[in-house]
């Protein structure tokens, strides 16, 4: 069965349904009608507050000043992650959005710096790393390039988009959906609103969150679940006030007991929240380690989120696509959430701007790519925590132990054996990322391979020396995080 679509119709608001919006009527330039339908009854998850590089592409994309982002949504700059306590408890580490060079051509940085058996962290060699380390952040720029990404509040990054996609041609329907009505081919035909009115469409894009309203809960398309790899099922959210003048340009994710904790500085306040496994930690014993970890006054009472980390078997069946939450959830270590929309997004939009109606091939390779996709990421995360010497408590005990899946175990062995970072189709993260956590987590290959010895040690010591010197130099220079957001916001 082919497709043409005239009447788009997107199920849910939120950040996930008001990027879809936007970038519809930006990319397909009233060849659709596009219509959001969402309740202000049912509320969105809206604690996405961290996010990944790619979330510059799409704003570009879609046309947003950067400037206009960041005072509409409370923005700051991110260079990345902090991990703590994740190897063992007092050590801690960068996974940043920069490179680690080479020495001498082919000759790997790392591979150096561990052969000269450097305790100093590898991340001295990252420019982005030592800047985070420092508090500080300025724009790259040709003599010091590397990716950045946002920390904001997503509720009002949703309804900054909501503004523009409507200025662009986007139609806003409030209402509460009670009724799916299907087509004879087992399509959707339209949704029915509380107050009676019916929306009908061409093809349904469901950006309903966790309740998979048309993909889940009326296709019954079946879940696939990891959380045999990933067993967090819970998070306590809870924003702060603002403490003290410096904000930190990163993300901190600290190992506790049965999960990991949140930190995320926004200009106006502080977002906290802990990520847990019920089945290794009490919910009540997960909301009080977060409680005591507040560092400012709270600004509410802490909210429960569950979930099931995972996603749906298909992500495109008929005429419905899910989008976001709707069709699947990775937990937010690596704040991966919002480039999972984004992914959906783009897959959609080749196949809308492609020129013709979509058939059954477009939905399978649509299909398999953004499964691949959730599984790189999966296996990604999960590096996080295989490699971990903690055997403090039950849940650091299991996923030191557990079988990994297949992918990300022939990788991990490549490494070991051979110091090689394989990559496959549909990555999530570069081979950077992976080596960030490696090295950051103290996983080495078993041993060098013989031409990094052919460099003089002395040579491979001076040049490793020089390049930390000269980035910690240019670091200091560096305005602290806080004071490059004041002159840019004015």
């Amino acid at each position: 069965m082919t497709q043409k679509v005239d009447r788009i119709v997107v199920v849910g608001g939120g950040s996930a349904g008001w990027m879809v919006a936007a970038a519809l009527v930006t990319g397909l330039k009233g060849r659709a009608a596009v219509e959001v339908v969402e309740s202000e009854d049912i509320g969105i998850v809206g604690v996405g507050e961290a996010t990944f590089p790619s979330i510059r592409s799409y704003n570009q994309l879609i046309g947003i000043d950067e400037r206009d982002f960041m005072r509409a949504t409370n923005g700051t700059y991110k260079l990345g992650i902090r991990f703590c306590d994740w190897l063992t408890v007092g050590q801690d580490y960068f996974h940043t959005f920069g490179h680690f060079g080479n020495l001498f051509g082919s000759q790997t940085l790392w591979a150096q710096h561990r052969r000269m058996g450097l305790t100093e962290p590898l991340g001295v060699q990252c420019v982005p790393t030592v800047m985070a380390m420092k508090g500080r952040f300025v724009l790259p720029s040709e003599q010091a390039q590397f990716k950045y990404a946002y920390h904001f509040d997503a509720i009002q990054y949703a309804a900054f988009l909501r503004k523009l996609a409507m200025q662009r041609g986007a139609r806003h329907t409030q209402g509460r959906i009670t009724e799916v009505s299907r087509r004879a081919d087992g399509g959707v035909a339209a949704v029915q609103l509380e107050d009676g009115r019916r929306i009908e469409g061409d093809l349904f894009v469901d950006c309903s969150g966790f309740r998979s309203l048309l993909l889940g809960q009326a296709l019954e398309e079946p879940f696939v679940d990891f959380s045999h790899w990933l067993p967090v099922d819970g998070a306590w959210a809870c924003p702060t006030e603002r403490v003290g003048e410096e904000l930190a340009p990163y993300t901190q994710a600290t190992a506790l007991e049965g999960g990991w904790a949140w930190r995320i500085p926004l200009q106006n306040r502080t977002g906290h929240g802990h990520v847990f496994a019920s089945r290794f930690i009490d919910p009540d014993r997960a909301r009080e380690q977060l409680l005591a970890r507040l560092d400012g006054k709270p600004l509410g009472e802490p909210r429960l989120l569950r979930f099931t980390t995972g996603h749906r078997e298909r992500f495109w069946v008929h005429n419905v696509v899910a989008i976001g939450l709707s069709s699947g959830f990775l937990e937010p270590l690596e704040s991966t959430s919002i480039y999972l929309i984004q992914d959906g997004i783009a897959r959609l939009m080749t196949l809308l701007t492609a020129g013709r109606p979509v058939d059954e091939n477009d939905r399978a390779l649509f299909n398999d790519g953004a499964a691949r996709r959730f599984a790189r990421i999966r296996d990604f995360i999960i590096l996080h925590y295989c490699l971990t010497r903690r055997r403090d408590s039950e849940l650091w005990r299991h996923v030191s132990s557990m079988e990994l899946p297949e992918t990300l175990a022939f990788r991990m062995e490549l490494w070991r054996r051979y110091g090689v970072l394989h990559e496959y189709d549909e990555e999530g993260f570069d081979a950077t990322s992976w080596l960030a956590i490696h090295a950051g987590m103290e996983h080495w290959p078993q041993r060098n391979d013989p031409v990094f010895a052919e460099i003089p040690p002395e040579r491979a010591m001076q040049a490793l020396d020089q390049r930390r010197k000269a980035i910690a130099a240019s670091v200091e220079h560096m305005p602290q995080h806080h004071r490059t957001l004041l002159k840019m916001l004015g």
